[in-house]
This record gives C-alpha cells, sequence and structure tokens, in this order.
C-alpha cells in the first residue's frame, strides 16, 4: 500500500515536468487532490485494514497529501515567476524617452485670497468662522442695527426668499450669530464667504461677489487698534511701502465709520488713492444685542471685498473674469502659492 501511495508522488513529479502552464498545473491538482483524486479515492481504503495498521497508513496519506501540495505549489510559484520575468523583459522602460508633461491645475484666485487672508489673521490668533448663505432677516439687519424700514433692506438691494429669510447680503450675519454664541467672552475672528444683492453685472459690479470681514470684542479697545490692524493688513496685502487714509463715513453697525484708501504709486512721483475696504468701532446696539455691555466691552469691525484685493493685487480689469471658468485665465495664477 505503501509504494502505491509513494507511487502517486513520483507520477505527479513526471507530469509536472511535462506541463508548464497555470491552467495544466491546476488540472493536475485536481487530479491527484480533488474531491474524486488519486490520493482521495484511496483514503476509505483504511476501513479495510486491520487496526494495528490504521495508523501507519493514515500517516503515509497525509506525508503523501503534503509532499503532492508541495509539488503543486512549487510548479506555480516557478511558472507565475517566469510570467513576470517575460513580463519585467517585455515592458522594460526607456530612461531615454521624454516624460509625460502632466498639466497642473491652479487655485482659483479668489480662493487664493481667502486662503492668504486666513493664513495671516490665524497667525494674530483670529479665528475663521462660518454661516449659512440663506440666512434670517433678523442677523442680516436686525442684530447689525438695521432697522425695519432701512432702505438697505428693500427689495431692490436683496434676494429675499420667503417674507423673514433671503440671501445674505454681506458677510456681517456671521458676526451677530457668532456673537450671540460667544456668550460675553471676548472674541477675535474673520468671516470669508460669498454675498449678493441686486446689482447689475458689469466690470465693477457682480450679483454674487465675496466678503471678508473681521471682527474684535473685549475690554479697552481702541481706534488706535483697529487703525493698526487696517494699516498692517494693507502692507501684508499690497506691499511693505503701502499707507492708509481714514476717510469718515456711515455704516448703520458701526460708530465711528470709515472708508479706507490705500496707496497706489501710478507713476514715478505720482500717487493715487484707492478704496478698498469699509471700518469703524462697533455701534453700541450691535454689542448690546450680541450680548456684550457697551459700558465694559469695545470693539472695532471692518470688511473688504475679496474680489477688489485680487483685482488690485492681480491687476484684472473685469470682475466677471472670475465667474466665466475660463482656463486661459485661471492658468495665469499657477504657482502663486
Amino acid at each position: 500500500m505503501k509504494e502505491k501511495i509513494e507511487q502517486l508522488i513520483i507520477d505527479l513529479k513526471n507530469e509536472l515536468n511535462e506541463h508548464h502552464e497555470m491552467e495544466s498545473v491546476e488540472a493536475l491538482r485536481v487530479k491527484y487532490l480533488g474531491k474524486q483524486g488519486l490520493l482521495t479515492q484511496m483514503m476509505p481504503l483504511i476501513k479495510t485494514l486491520p487496526n494495528e495498521e490504521k495508523p501507519s497508513f493514515g500517516k503515509w496519506i497525509n506525508d503523501a497529501k503534503v509532499a503532492l501540495e508541495g509539488l503543486i505549489s512549487d510548479s506555480k510559484n516557478k511558472i507565475m515567476l517566469e510570467v513576470l520575468n517575460q513580463k519585467l523583459s517585455n515592458e522594460s522602460i526607456d530612461v531615454t524617452l521624454p516624460g509625460l508633461n502632466l498639466k497642473k491645475g491652479s487655485l482659483h484666485p479668489l480662493s487664493l485670497v481667502v486662503e492668504d487672508l486666513e493664513d495671516y489673521f490665524i497667525g494674530l490668533g483670529y479665528k475663521v468662522a462660518e454661516g449659512p448663505e440663506l440666512e434670517h432677516d433678523h442677523y442680516n439687519f436686525e442684530m447689525m442695527n438695521l432697522a425695519k424700514g432701512h432702505p438697505a433692506r428693500e427689495m431692490h438691494d436683496s434676494f429675499y426668499v420667503t417674507e423673514n429669510t433671503l440671501l445674505r447680503t454681506h458677510t456681517s450675519p456671521i458676526q451677530a450669530r457668532y456673537m450671540e454664541q460667544a456668550g460675553g467672552l471676548p472674541i477675535a475672528i474673520i468671516a470669508p464667504g460669498k454675498t449678493y444683492r441686486r446689482d447689475p453685472d458689469d466690470r465693477t459690479h457682480s450679483h454674487q461677489f465675496m466678503q471678508c470681514e473681521g471682527l474684535v470684542i473685549d475690554k479697552n479697545i481702541s481706534f488706535a487698534q483697529l487703525k493698526s490692524t487696517l494699516l498692517n493688513l494693507a502692507r501684508h496685502l499690497f506691499g511693505e511701502e503701502r499707507e492708509i487714509r481714514l476717510r469718515p463715513s456711515y455704516f448703520p453697525f458701526t460708530e465711528p465709520s470709515v472708508e479706507v484708501d490705500v496707496s497706489w504709486t501710478v507713476t514715478e512721483g505720482e500717487t493715487k488713492w484707492i478704496e478698498v475696504l469699509g471700518a469703524g468701532m462697533v455701534h453700541p446696539n450691535v454689542l448690546k444685542m450680541g450680548g456684550y455691555d457697551p459700558l465694559v466691552y469695545q470693539g472695532f469691525a471692518f470688511g473688504i471685498g475679496i474680489e477688489r484685493i485680487a483685482i488690485l493685487k492681480y491687476k484684472i480689469d473685469d470682475i466677471r473674469q472670475f465667474y466665466t471658468n475660463d482656463l486661459r485665465f485661471l492658468g495665469q495664477f499657477k504657482g502663486e502659492r
């Protein structure tokens, strides 16, 4: 019996020497080790043997199974290695060939400006706040000291969805929500985002545009701190040689309020001023509605147009360029980061 089992191993070796394809080797595995295989057919013979011979027979069967499986595995590994070597030989790389010229994408110029502002203010300890674009009248107007009947609330200025909801007309409602959540604690935030107004689309106006507003509230906040913040911001955005000019203005949510101009060299020896943002000290009414005691806390706020920064920084002559998705235009900003 032992000789018959050992002969199976010899027969498999001989057959494997004649077959060099994976399918053929798998067929031999089934022939010898499958449910109806030659070795499997011998296993029931153990019932016919005397009890004293059964342990030896079982050992011969198990040893033969291990030997047969090893032969099959070795043969498959050998075939796989030959296939791999052949594939590597056929797919060798010619390192002298020129590489592929893969086109790289670029961030949108408005995204570049927003990320620059976020990096700058985060470095100063500010947090970046976000809020919904579909806003409630309470946050968009009332908490910004814009009472019912104020001209800025008229339908020709805003996109109303319902009587009390509209597409936000500025990013100030983000500040209102943040003040409400702060529980009277000091805050320093910026709030970049999209805004919507009923403006005609032309070279300098768009019904959708982006703003970045800043808000600082704490004890002993002064107008001098606001001016220093705006001067450092202008120099960060446009160059260390820049100066700013503050002109008295009016905003319902700040008092006093200012328009901020930045110096701009037109030609050698000629400098002009360009308006870039509005700012002011937070109105006491806004502080009260946000949960702050205006006798204890003060604050300053500023708002700057993202498109305005990009237009000045990258010398763009038409605001509509930002929204056409023209790859020829967007491709000019590769490497700006």
